[in-house]
This record gives C-alpha cells, sequence and structure tokens, in this order.
C-alpha cells in the first residue's frame, strides 16, 4: 500500500455519499497513476447514523476502510487512530465535511517526490466567514509560526501529506492534530506548503467555533515548552528561579540602604516583603526544575526513548547500532 487517506468523521450523515464518491475517485486517479491506495474513515463517534451509512458504502468497496471509536475522543484522537490503523507509506489526512478537494492530493503527492517529507496545503482562497473563522485563523497561524519556528500559512487545514517515517514517532494527545507539521520537523522533517482547493460547507454544520483560538493558545505553550524544554526544563524552571533570586536581593538591598541612610523602618517598607517573596518563589522555581528533571530521565530511560533521530548512514555497522 502505497497511500492512505485518513478521514475522521462525526456526524456528516448528509455528505457521507459526497465523501465516498470523492474517496473513489482519489483512489482510482491514484491506482492510475500506480499508487496502490486505500481510504480509511475513522469514525468518532457520530450519533446520526453516519456510519451505518458508512458500513453500506464499504460493503462494496474494499479500498474503503472503516474505524469506529467507542465515543467521541476528537479530531486529534481519530486521526491518530487512522494512522495507527493505515497501511501506506504515505498519509494523507482530509476532512469529512467535503471542504476539503480530495483531487487535490495527487498534486500534494507530486510536491511529495520532489524530495519533502511534508506538504501542507494551503486554503489560500478560504470559504468561511471572514471574521469568526478567517481572521482568528491567520492571526493563530502567525503566532505559531513566530513561536515555533516552523513557517506555514495554514496550521488549520486538515488536507496534509506525511511521509509515515516522519510521523510514526509522533504521539498525540489532547487537540494537537494541528501541530503536526511542528513535531514532525522535529524529526527533522523537510517541510513545504501548496495551495489547495476550499470549498463551503454545503451540508451539516461547523464543529469549530471562535473558542478554538483559546485552546491553540495553550495548546501552544504546551507545544513550545515540549520544543524547547522537554530534555532540559531546569533551564526554564532554574532560569525563572535566578531571576527571581536576583530580583529579591536587589530588593533587600534598596531596603537595607534605605534602613540605614534614610530610617526606613523595615518591616514598613513593602521592598524587604517582596524581597522575602521572591526568595521563597526562587526556591520554588529551582526544586520544580529539578523535579522535572526527574521526571524527564525517567521518561527517557524507562521507555527508552531516543534524545535523537538518525535520517541515514554511511559505512556503518547496521548491528552495532541500536
Amino acid at each position: 500500500m502505497d497511500v492512505s487517506i485518513v478521514v475522521p468523521c462525526f456526524n456528516e450523515v448528509d455528505l457521507v455519499d459526497a465523501l465516498v464518491g470523492a474517496l473513489d475517485a482519489a483512489c482510482v486517479a491514484l491506482e492510475a497513476g500506480g499508487r496502490h491506495a486505500e481510504a480509511i474513515v475513522v469514525d468518532d463517534g457520530s450519533t446520526d447514523g453516519s456510519f451505518d451509512r458508512l458500513a453500506q458504502a464499504a460493503a462494496g468497496r474494499p479500498h474503503l476502510r472503516l474505524v469506529r471509536l467507542r465515543r467521541n475522543f476528537g479530531q486529534t484522537a481519530a486521526l491518530k487512530a487512522g494512522f495507527d490503523h493505515a497501511r501506506g507509506d504515505v498519509l494523507v489526512p482530509m476532512d469529512a465535511d467535503g471542504q476539503n478537494d480530495a483531487a487535490d492530493i495527487p498534486k500534494l503527492l507530486a510536491k511529495l517526490d520532489e524530495g519533502y517529507d511534508v506538504v501542507s496545503g494551503w486554503r489560500r482562497r478560504r470559504q468561511d466567514t471572514w471574521l469568526t473563522r478567517v481572521l482568528p485563523s491567520k492571526i493563530a497561524n502567525r503566532l505559531i509560526g513566530a513561536i515555533s519556528g516552523v513557517r506555514l500559512r495554514d496550521y488549520g487545514c486538515t488536507l496534509k501529506a506525511y511521509r509515515r517515517a516522519v510521523i510514526a514517532p509522533v504521539r498525540l494527545y489532547g487537540e494537537m492534530h494541528r501541530f503536526i507539521p511542528i513535531f514532525a520537523s522535529w524529526n527533522g522533517a523537510r517541510i513545504t506548503e501548496m495551495e489547495v482547493l476550499h470549498h463551503p460547507r454545503r451540508a451539516g454544520r461547523s464543529k469549530y467555533g471562535v473558542g478554538r483560538t483559546f485552546k491553540v493558545l495553550l495548546d501552544l505553550a504546551t507545544v513550545k515548552f515540549l520544543a524547547d524544554y522537554s530534555t532540559k526544563p531546569i533551564y526554564l524552571f532554574g532560569g525563572a528561579g535566578l531571576v527571581s533570586f536576583a530580583v529579591s536581593m536587589g530588593a533587600a538591598a534598596t531596603a537595607l540602604w534605605q534602613k540605614l541612610a534614610l530610617g526606613v523602618k523595615v518591616h514598613r517598607n513593602p521592598l524587604a516583603l517582596l524581597a522575602a517573596v521572591l526568595a521563597v518563589v526562587g526556591v520554588q522555581f529551582v526544586l520544580m526544575g529539578l523535579l522535572a528533571e526527574l521526571l524527564v530521565r525517567t521518561w527517557h530511560e524507562s521507555q527508552d526513548k531516543p534524545v535523537y533521530l538518525v535520517r541515514e548512514t554511511r559505512n556503518v555497522d547496521a548491528e552495532a547500532n541500536p
């Protein structure tokens, strides 16, 4: 199997027929181009009969494979389930709402063949409400790119193409699916972006709202921490502790000078209280950093987690490499 198209689906019964038709056409096009293809639709706990409609369609389509989750776990978990059940060397996720165009998949794969590991779709002409969907997305994309260093114009576009080798080590939790290109870049992936079509939703309703923006900000803080401090948390917490200590010493020195030179009573000087509080906070930050170091070492050593990934070797004995 060369290509696996992975589609998370939640309460899209009115769009199932159109989705199946689009997947059929995509698989036929890929087969005509010499690629073996499959489509995996993950039903994320739908309650509107979506899975029954999908099951009827899958009965006569061996290339259409279904995975049904016990309840609604969210898009990230559904994508992870699809990736785990996929057999292709290339994984292509897309939405089930008909806004992604399956006809773009061969173009993504052609771009991937140019030597990239990830090709990210860019909905340049996005067919969504500007104020509630497009504007927050633009702001979030710029913020994510600035903080992560992986600059893409459309992190929210599900339609992407990944080589399995760069996504296999990725563990997805929460709502981290939009950050998959960042995780892939940590594994040394070569990433590019190309424009894809985007259609207005024809039926059903969107599962996203403005509130998603706040979740993105919290998830971004997690990604930034994992990117910069997942193997050295003492640098973050210890650094904050040292800064707190430095400010504490400055406040204490100022309070002492005011006592000796100006006669200001120490117990009436707020700087003395500030110095004491910051000293305690500094100790707590340093201790938190040490505890985080212990957790990181337990995580890596108990599960034999690698701290590096090798792209390729030359004249190296394979048996000498674990």
